[in-house]
């Protein structure tokens, strides 16, 4: 089974190449794959994730010019991330994991449009954001009217754990936006710390930021120290945020003695 969410993750890994791309030069989705240096159409062999860049030795078959390392870095990321929460969230005799499991694969992957989005060009693209926070929602409701009857406390709901945790996180990258002018982080940043908050919930969140952040200061310290950036270059922090959230929700189920040290961090 894990090969089957590895092998789908690679395919939707493909796709979100193709959303970011889109999104940025505003072409529509529906139109067939292009080189974006010579606009011929891909053939559909040289379209099969992660073979077709080799096979082609990362280079259009028609004009020659390099293809990106970016898609089959996110097509490999893409397939990881599928195959670990197909792993560890499906069952195939609980169908409540069923709509689980669907939830995790598509806000993540509406997260790596994001992921790729910022690192690439340094901004949030709200309307993925928006989609992302509206289907959580929607899943959230309808999570809760399944066991709405079996709760004792409003906090064991996913959607009131969802916006507190989205109230949190936004709130304080707000507050860290308005502080800075913008210097420390942007209001894109409060947005994502929204969508972000709401996916792992309270009291996850708290783990979640402080994941984040210091695998944001890791990461810059190990660039400045190759001389890839300066203390003064601007870093994309979606990434570092989007990770976190990752590790928070699948770690516990790698290592499950970490939930206790979620429940005290929370």
């Amino acid at each position: 089974m894990t090969i089957i969410f590895l092998l789908l993750g690679l395919i939707i890994g493909s796709f979100l190449n193709a959303v970011v791309y889109r999104l940025n030069a505003v072409e529509s989705l529906m139109e067939r794959s292009h080189c974006p240096h010579c606009k011929k159409q891909v053939r559909w062999f040289d379209n099969v994730p992660l073979f077709s860049f080799i096979v082609l030795g990362a280079k259009c078959r028609d004009c020659g010019e390099k293809i990106s390392w970016q898609y089959p870095v996110v097509e490999l990321l893409t397939g990881i991330m599928f195959a670990l929460l197909g792993s560890y969230f499906f069952d195939i005799n609980i169908v409540s994991s069923w709509t689980l499991t669907a939830f995790y694969l598509i806000v993540f992957a509406i997260l790596m449009i994001i992921f790729v989005y910022d690192f690439k060009y340094m901004e949030i693209p709200m309307l993925v954001l928006w989609m992302g926070v509206a289907f959580s929602l929607t899943y959230f409701l309808f999570a809760d009217y399944q066991i709405f009857h079996q709760t004792k406390s409003f906090l064991e709901l996913r959607t009131i754990a969802g916006i507190l945790g989205a109230i949190v996180a936004a709130g304080f990258f707000f507050a860290l936006a308005a502080y800075s002018k913008e210097t420390w982080m942007g209001y894109g940043d409060v947005y994502l710390g929204f969508l972000v908050g709401m996916v792992v919930g309270w009291p996850n969140v708290i783990a979640t930021l402080m994941l984040s952040f210091t695998l944001g200061a890791l990461i810059s310290v190990a660039l400045i120290a190759i001389k890839s950036k300066t203390m003064k270059s601007q870093v994309p922090f979606a990434p570092f945020l989007i990770s976190g959230a990752f590790l928070v929700i699948i770690l516990p189920q790698i290592f499950p003695e970490l939930n206790y040290w979620l429940f005290m961090i929370g």
